[in-house]
């Protein structure tokens, strides 16, 4: 795949050089991308469900090995991942479903059903089970039966042997088939996230209240927007230094004559009292309910419970991450330019290495992202709905395969 892999090369180079940021921008392309490498994926005919998602797998490690902190992009890979054991498992329940118990029973259909291929009491419970278990491509490949049928009489050899590779084929272009339609499925749900949150603005936002947000985000200003064209209230729009992203968001918000006072980010403790909801962005929701959000998001969520104000978090699905905090794959933060912070020019004095230390005497440190724990978190606003911070385990279980939460091995492991 020539084509494809010179796309995965390029998104690759574009993620390490941070120039795609953003969960949805990240989660958008590496969606787009998927889709391609399983439209040009050659499938194989022994086994399609197990070399689409070692195709998959393969470009999803070079991707998050590109920028493991775009936590998006292995959400996405893993999303797609569990479409295909999900069409797979699909295309092998219904077979099972056309099939017969073997011959024996009281019905007097029996005739009819003579010549439709038959099971064992025992291949039909196996098969059961694997249904009942949560998809994995290791049970589906060890549990289910393959029904064969005798060959007619008449028939020859060869005339079987073509009729099997002529039904692995067109199973191998359903799985495909299905698994696309599934994938752009999942691309227009990224499209439209932004709208279908705030879709459900009115039941949260009331008549006259106050509203406290931080720095930037299209989410929270879509939310706003929506609510304010039938509900009349204020907003304080943290700054979020040092990028002050808080600015931009304070601007867009009085250009749709929304009454928005900016504060600074250590005037929140001081400005909370007023407030009757702080609503945020997050730039990923982890397993245990966590949120990663930009840095200062856990003050305001300290804030917020000193104060019993509810805390509530706007984010699409794509954002929800199948891992832990503690999970070695995951990287919570991100270092920036130190300029953000000081001018190299006014402090280079201060950048001269100590006397016999070897380390300079100041150090600057600017964190992209915050942690803030589920216990701090009043509400998840997402596409799908809201839902308290302890649900997530079912989301996770609705979107995403147990076998798929780690792709990467550590190093020395095979």
């Amino acid at each position: 795949m020539p084509d494809v892999q010179s796309a995965v090369n390029e998104l690759a180079l574009k993620l390490k050089r941070r120039q795609i940021e953003g969960s949805h921008a990240c989660a958008k392309e590496t969606a787009t991308l998927m889709r391609s490498v399983v439209s040009y994926h050659r499938i194989s005919h022994t086994n399609p469900a197990a070399s689409l998602v070692e195709a998959v797998k393969a470009v999803g490690t070079e991707l998050i090995a590109a920028n493991a902190v775009e936590l998006a992009v292995g959400n996405i890979v893993r999303r797609v991942l569990h479409i295909i054991r999900e069409e797979d498992l699909s295309l092998v329940t219904t077979g099972i479903g056309d099939l017969s118990l073997s011959p024996g029973s009281d019905d007097e259909d029996n005739d009819e059903q003579d010549d439709r291929p038959a099971l064992s009491a025992a291949a039909v419970a196996a098969a059961s089970r694997s249904v009942l278990r949560a998809p994995s491509l290791h049970t589906l490949l060890e549990d289910i039966p393959v029904a064969t049928t005798a060959p007619h009489p008449s028939s020859s050899g060869g005339d079987s042997e073509g009729k099997s590779k002529s039904d692995k084929n067109s199973r191998g272009w359903k799985l495909k088939r299905g698994v696309i339609e599934a994938i752009n499925e999942l691309i227009n749900d990224i499209d439209h996230c932004h709208s279908q949150i705030a879709d459900q603005a009115l039941e949260h936002i009331h008549q006259n209240e106050v509203i406290l947000t931080l720095g930037r985000s299209r989410t929270v200003k879509d939310f706003l927007l929506e609510a304010k064209k039938k509900r009349s209230f204020q907003v304080f729009v943290a700054e979020g230094a040092p990028r002050y992203q808080g600015h931009l968001l304070a601007k867009e918000l009085v250009a749709k004559d929304l009454q928005t006072t900016v504060i600074t980010d250590s005037a929140v403790f001081a400005m909370i009292s007023r407030v009757n909801m702080v609503i945020v962005g997050a730039h990923a929701i982890m397993a245990n309910g966590g949120v990663i959000g930009p840095v200062g998001l856990n003050m305001l969520a300290l804030a917020a419970q000193r104060h019993a104000v509810p805390f509530v978090v706007l984010a699409g699905t794509h954002k929800l991450c199948p891992l832990y905090p503690h999970n070695p794959e995951v990287l919570l933060n991100d270092l920036k330019c130190p300029s953000d912070l000081l001018d190299f020019g006014k402090f280079s004095d201060s950048m001269d290495y100590g006397i016999g230390t070897g380390t300079p005497l100041l150090h600057v440190v600017n964190p992209a992202f915050d942690y803030v724990p589920p216990q701090l978190v009043s509400l998840f606003i997402t596409d799908a709905g809201g839902h308290n911070p302890s649900y997530m385990y079912r989301l996770i279980a609705d979107y995403y395969s147990a076998d798929d939460f780690v792709l990467q091995q550590k190093p020395g492991k095979k």
